[in-house]
């Protein structure tokens, strides 16, 4: 049932069915991103990244913590919309009265802009995007402690000598690792263009073809394909993930019309995130 493609050093594993069920598993990450289904094996990571709190992206969250709770896991760490903190908050603890036991998070509201820890070297950062109701976008930024140019030539004694002196040695270079931005206008680009230099941008592009036109997929606050190609020469990215697409399209159609319609250089960059079958699942 699960979709798995690697992007860059990334596993990715999950669901992504426009107006479905979206939810993506990122091992190395312990991490995943919206839970509008979710498999057995998605319990065994301990963060979700919530983009927004429509059905398809977080409709499956009580089967998540109810298979947490059977695990004996911690604390679900959940970022999320800070305007939409309070009420998940209640809605959880209403399902946990009903399961007479608690389903347990970590809320960390985010608000555009907002950076917090991940783990020692990487964090995340929170970026606006562009649909009906209160929705973010997420970056994952490795931070590298690096030598400041002035002290190259310095053996590592002297080094630590001046390490323990206090002596401010070296400076901190952020690289962006991977982002996720769906169910979003395509002005998240326009507004947002580190995003085309990010290692991994895995981005919604729900409609591909002349199925639904330009005006529909906007009115919907989706991505449309033409307008990815009109953006095709700025990518910049190792893999650009491609997911959310629309069930008008059968899932291993998908990659021929990408590569019917893209130019080479984006063409190659991209990972669709399809089954190369059919049917969607389910």
């Amino acid at each position: 049932m699960l979709t798995t493609v690697q992007a860059g050093p990334f596993t990715i594993r999950g669901v992504s069915v426009g107006g479905v069920y979206t939810s993506l598993h990122v091992p190395e990450l312990a991490s995943l991103f919206d839970i509008g289904i979710a498999p057995r094996s998605f319990a065994a990571a301990d963060t979700l990244f919530l983009s927004h709190a429509h059905a398809d992206h977080v409709g499956a969250m009580t089967a998540l913590l109810g298979l947490r709770g059977l695990m004996r896991r911690p604390s679900l760490r959940l970022f999320l919309p800070a305007e939409i903190t309070e009420t998940l908050t209640e809605a959880m603890a209403a399902m946990g009265k009903l399961q007479r036991y608690d389903f347990a998070i970590d809320p960390v509201p985010m608000r555009p802009g907002d950076e917090k820890p991940l783990r020692a070297d990487l964090m995340v950062r929170a970026f606006r995007t562009f649909h009906p109701v209160p929705s973010l976008g997420y970056e994952i930024v490795r931070r590298v402690n690096k030598l400041r140019r002035e002290f190259l030539g310095l053996d590592g004694r002297e080094i630590a000598e001046r390490r323990r002196r206090g002596d401010d040695l070296f400076h901190t270079d952020e690289r962006p690792e991977l982002a996720y931005a769906t169910d979003t206008l395509v002005s998240v680009l326009d507004k947002h263009p580190h995003l085309y230099r990010t290692r991994v941008l895995v981005l919604e592009c729900s409609f591909l073809d002349d199925r639904k036109d330009l005006e529909s997929s906007r009115a919907g606050c989706h991505i449309h394909l033409d307008e990815l190609l009109e953006r095709a020469d700025l990518f910049q990215n190792e893999q650009l993930v491609l997911m959310h697409f629309s069930q008008i399209y059968r899932p291993d159609e998908i990659p021929h019309i990408l590569k019917q319609r893209c130019p080479a250089h984006l063409f190659d960059r991209i990972v669709p995130f399809a089954p190369m079958r059919k049917h969607w699942p389910g």
